[in-house]
């Protein structure tokens, strides 16, 4: 037999052999056959344990040695433009220098793009390896967010999110510094062994359970980007108020502002007056000025580039994660009362109905004579006005009243969807603390606002239309055939009618909620309907909004905190020749992928912000576990009945499993679960007592226990000698009509 190779040998020829270091590779260059592989095994076991050698996958190598191909993640350009990267590889910590050297042909790659290289070591003072693409593989590998618990080799991550039972192992050179109980990032690295995978910690976030760690972790999860890169910032500081030249000067209209009393920005005005023209008896000049973001955000610059990439500011309780610096959005930009801003304004004329009749668009210059919030507005209003409303209540307040009740009669006539959900609000302390949770109150001031909104944004649409300018719509299909007929068999089980076998309109659905106003089935055709509704998203193609029955609706009132917006406003400006801050060629080509982008991130933002709120709202229920609560059925699964409660507008979870021995069978059509053995019938929109059971804010998950069902009390199922009778008479023949419909 021969005789084993010493260890220096082997180490030796690992270090001149990278891509040929697997264990067969190694025993065939020193002739090593038979039994001896067992002792070679034993003896690359110990290199690996003086740490001589290191092992990835199958194949060893020297420390800090890459293999000739990896995997690698693309980083941001440094500051003379090249792009480095590190590598994914499983065993390394902190990875050498890696330049990536272009060729011609190759696709363009940016920061968080995975890629499969072919490196070559060089003695350099800035890198170690030089990667040439081999191919791009996609973006960022799978990310982590958990809480790490400490172990005796390295450690492993503990899932925050609600229904995951997945962990992650992580070695003792990956750990990053995490102590025990810490939030942490990671990211996956190496492929799939048996056992858990393996992630590297990336950031330290700091103690799950603290306060204002709830949007943090939302941040984190989503991958919202929530630092400004230097560049961006550096922009933003050079920029100076704007000067009169080519604007036309509003400044003598008493335009206010009409905000949330917490507003962050403020991007919208408003004025209106009785129209002077004898030809337009009762009619209404409204107008509506918008901050001109477009000036100081310009196509291809760095705010520009940043902008698009975020796609619109994302709002927690506790912060705001802006879609521009602050010096813009709190301050150039923003409208504030007193000051001379930079603004792009419509004047519409509408008539008595609240019909548009005209528009015409101009880029100005305003001074708002109030920052207002409505609830400050509604009490002047009604009667009760302040100091500071009192003096503009017959002159500014009252006739925006007057044109809101001629918006109001157009609106009735048009019939958008008219659905009634309540938002809540979530009150944070000082501390960071959850301190109350309450309902907002909808003001006829915020309708005033949203209409006048509304009329703004049909005015641009058409007018680039009227140009035959380039935008971004704002499209909400009406929905696909197979929700319908679900809404339509869910109001039929509740006793209600959904007109069939013609063009399907909101008014149709209208009529349906008026139908069940008032009714038990109040709040289940509400959601039913809300659920059967399609995303509404962005597109260079006018497909009309359905929602509110318009057939021309772009977005155009809130550039400050909307990429779409500043689209439309640049596209106005380069169809009225207002300068050279217009929708530039690039904008025209990239339109359709910019509205997927903007789409995409106005989702993420929706699932932050609503995962945000469940953790608050766990956190402010967690030491009520064992109480009781009302509430109704949200929303019915395979796996269980979800329950929102009515005191905090909070969702929970009732497990399949937690309703008794009985089987559930689910019925998708009608959303129902329904008792083998008792006949139980679970439905959305149902009245429930429901015990807490357990609260955990770091998921923001809440598991609930049924209690009673309509006033009847849970009974054990026939199994137990019990028998279950859930529903009122009509409610349970509704049901039963519904389910023998499906079956």
């Amino acid at each position: 037999m021969k005789p084993l190779p010493s260890k220096d040998e082997i180490r030796q020829w690992i270090s001149e052999n990278p891509g040929l270091a697997a264990k067969r590779d190694i025993a065939k260059a020193f002739g090593i056959k038979g039994d001896a592989r067992i002792a070679l095994k034993a003896l690359l076991r110990e290199l690996e344990g003086e740490g001589v050698v290191e092992k990835s996958g199958r194949r060893f190598r020297a420390p800090g040695v890459l293999p000739p191909v990896a995997v690698l993640q693309v980083l941001a350009p440094d500051a003379a433009g090249d792009l480095f990267a590190r590598p994914l590889e499983e065993g390394v910590a902190e990875g050498p220098r890696i330049l990536i050297v272009a060729q011609k042909g190759d696709p363009a790659l940016g920061a968080g793009d995975r890629i499969l290289a072919r490196l070559a070591k060089v003695e350099a003072e800035d890198r170690d390896y030089e990667a040439r693409l081999i191919r791009k593989l996609g973006s960022n590998p799978a990310k982590v967010l958990g809480v790490f618990r400490q172990g005796a080799e390295g450690g492993r991550i503990l899932p925050i999110e609600k229904g995951s039972d997945r962990e992650w192992r992580v070695a003792s050179d990956m750990t990053g510094g995490a102590r025990d109980g810490e939030l942490v990032e990671a990211e996956a690295v190496g492929g799939r062994r048996l056992g858990l995978p393996a992630a590297r910690v990336v950031a330290r976030l700091g103690d799950p359970a603290g306060p204002r760690a709830a949007s943090l972790i939302a941040i984190h999860q989503h991958g919202i980007p929530d630092v400004f890169p230097d560049a961006v910032i550096a922009e933003a500081d050079r920029a100076e108020p704007v000067g009169m030249m080519g604007r036309e000067d509003l400044r003598d209209l008493p335009l206010v502002t009409i905000d949330p009393v917490d507003a962050r920005d403020r991007d919208d005005a408003v004025y209106a007056e009785a129209d002077r023209d004898p030809g337009n008896p009762g009619g209404f000049v409204i107008w509506v000025a918008i901050a001109d973001v477009a000036h100081f955000v310009t196509p291809g610059s760095a705010l520009d580039r940043e902008a698009r990439r975020r796609g619109n500011s994302t709002y927690f309780p506790d912060r705001v994660v802006p879609m521009l610096p602050d010096i813009l959005s709190g301050d150039l930009c923003s409208l504030h009362e007193g000051v001379d801003r930079a603004c792009i304004a419509v004047r519409m004329v509408i008539d008595k109905d609240g019909h548009k009749r005209s528009h015409r668009f101009v880029r100005g210059m305003m001074r708002s004579v109030a920052s207002l919030h409505y609830a400050q507005v509604q009490a002047a209003v009604d009667g009760a006005p302040d100091e500071k409303t009192a003096p503009l209540v017959d002159w500014v307040l009252k006739p925006l009243y007057a044109a809101y009740a001629a918006l109001k009669q157009a609106r009735e006539q048009r019939q958008p969807l008219d659905l009634e959900l309540p938002e809540r609000k979530i009150e944070l302390g000082e501390d960071g603390r959850v301190v109350s949770v309450a309902f907002k109150e909808r003001l006829e001031a915020h309708k005033l606002i949203e209409e006048m909104m509304i009329l703004a944004n049909v005015a641009a649409a058409e007018e680039l239309i009227r140009l035959k300018r380039p935008l971004l719509f704002r499209v909400h299909e009406e929905p696909s055939p197979l929700k319908l007929e679900g809404l339509r068999e869910v109001a039929e089980g509740a006793g209600l009618t959904l007109a069939k076998g013609q063009v399907l309109q909101t008014r149709h659905l209208n009529r349906l909620l008026a139908q069940a106003e008032g009714t038990e089935f109040d709040e289940l055709i509400n959601l039913s309907t809300l659920r059967s509704m399609t995303q509404a998203y962005y597109h260079p193609e006018n497909f009309g909004h359905f929602g509110l029955a318009l057939r021309n609706y772009a977005h155009f009132t809130s550039p400050i905190r909307r990429y779409s917006d500043l689209i439309v406003h640049r596209a106005l400006i380069s169809a009225h020749g207002w300068g050279k801050d217009g929708l530039s060629a690039w904008d025209e080509q990239n339109l359709e992928e910019t509205g997927k982008l903007i789409s995409e991130a106005e989702r993420r933002s929706m699932a932050a912000e609503r995962d945000t709120n469940d953790r608050y709202l766990a956190a402010y229920l967690a030491d009520r576990v064992g109480a009781e609560f009302a509430g109704r059925i949200s929303g019915v699964q395979r796996f269980g009945v979800f329950v929102r409660l009515d005191e905090t507008g909070a969702d929970g979870l009732i497990p399949v499993r937690a309703l008794g021995r009985e089987y559930f069978n689910y019925d998708e059509g009608s959303q129902t679960l329904r008792g083998s053995e008792t006949g139980m019938v679970l439905g959305i929109g149902q009245k429930v007592m429901v015990r807490l059971a357990e609260a955990a804010p770091v998921t923001g998950g809440l598991i609930l226990e049924l209690l009673s069902v309509e006033g009847a009390a849970m009974r054990p199922s026939r199994r137990s000698g019990g028998k279950y009778s859930p529903r009122k008479p009509a409610q349970a023949a509704a049901k039963r009509r519904l389910v023998r419909k499906r079956r």
